[in-house]
């Protein structure tokens, strides 16, 4: 039987064969002879010392070869530089550039209404192509309930400023009661925005860059939003699109059952009429059972549980608390 044959035959590569036949070796290897057209050891450290100095010390390899080059200089290869950093162990970031802070995760907790906002804006495109219109929306995050709105044909840190100075205002919140969380655009880290909030007594959050989970409340509203039935493809003008979200916000705070919340309308839990519309619905169930238990085969039926917290970013303890159904 040929090798090939049989190192299939055992699940075993030919390589493996031929260096179980190749005679291992005794004691320890010859040190490898330094090629001829090695540096020398003046020379490495010449190259060392070029890419220490103050006109290098931030170029990268390639950077200081293509100087030395247009200066009619050469010392090494930019492979050979390379090389020389890493047996000195400096292979790493070289260029002087600016790192951005470490953000931390935004982790923040709602027990009850206006507690915690979440706002946001998002494009509804016009009538035609490169046309758009900005939709403003702050989102009591514990009862989903939505505060204030406004379609505006701008994105304007004044209008926020006017959009949530009305929203506070209607909603009498006390200073030093509400948390207002945003992503970090323009319009949410401007100083206008900030100074209103700094006054009214309000605390500011954002989110970390690029990172859409910071702020899932008010995603998940726009993504209802925009998969409503009905929903344009492009609105006519602006009066469209206010008459389309003015109707769509009625729907959502008043009509809309939402399945975090226990499956009440977010104006029910936001004014505290939920445990009344839960007591309802246990009546109705227990009715039910008692007049077909044997349809329930495990347990009376229970109206699902009311909302007791709501979390941007839970601790590990709270997850594993939600994922056990505790």
């Amino acid at each position: 039987m040929g090798i090939r044959t049989a190192c299939v035959a055992l699940g075993l590569s030919r390589a493996t064969w031929y260096r179980w036949r190749r005679p291992r070796r005794l004691g320890a290897r010859k040190p490898r002879p330094a090629p001829a057209r090695a540096l020398g050891t003046v020379e490495r450290q010449a190259v060392l010392e070029l890419l220490h100095s103050e006109r290098f010390v931030d170029c990268a390899p390639a950077t200081v070869y293509a100087v030395l080059l247009d200066a009619g200089v050469y010392l090494a290869s930019e492979r050979t530089m390379y090389r020389l950093l890493a047996g000195a162990g400096e292979v790493q970031e070289r260029r002087n550039q600016r790192r951005h802070p470490a953000y931390a995760k935004p982790q923040l907790l709602a027990t009850g209404p206006n507690q915690l906002w979440s706002w946001d804006i998002t494009k509804l495109l016009g009538p035609a192509k490169w046309t758009s219109y900005h939709l403003y929306v702050i989102l009591d995050v514990f009862s989903r309930y939505v505060v204030g709105w406004m379609v505006a044909a701008r994105e304007s840190a004044a209008l926020a400023e006017r959009l949530i100075g009305a929203s506070l205002h209607k909603q009498d919140v006390a200073p030093g009661t509400l948390t207002l969380h945003a992503d970090r655009g323009s319009s949410m880290r401007s100083k206008p925005v900030a100074l209103l909030l700094a006054d009214l007594g309000v605390a500011k959050t954002h989110t970390r860059p690029y990172t859409a989970s910071d702020n899932p409340y008010s995603e998940a509203q726009f993504k209802t939003l925009k998969y409503r039935p009905g929903f344009p493809p492009r609105f006519g003008s602006l009066e469209d699109a206010r008459a389309f979200c003015q109707a769509f916000f009625r729907w959502y705070n008043h009509a809309h059952r939402h399945a975090g919340i226990g499956l009440m309308t977010p104006e029910a839990v936001h004014y505290g009429h939920s445990q009344q519309v839960y007591e309802a619905r246990a009546a109705v169930l227990q009715a039910a059972y008692a007049a077909t238990p044997e349809r329930f085969v495990r347990r009376p039926p229970t109206p699902p549980k009311l909302p007791t917290a709501a979390w941007i970013n839970p601790p590990e303890s709270e997850r594993e608390e939600a994922d056990t159904g505790q």
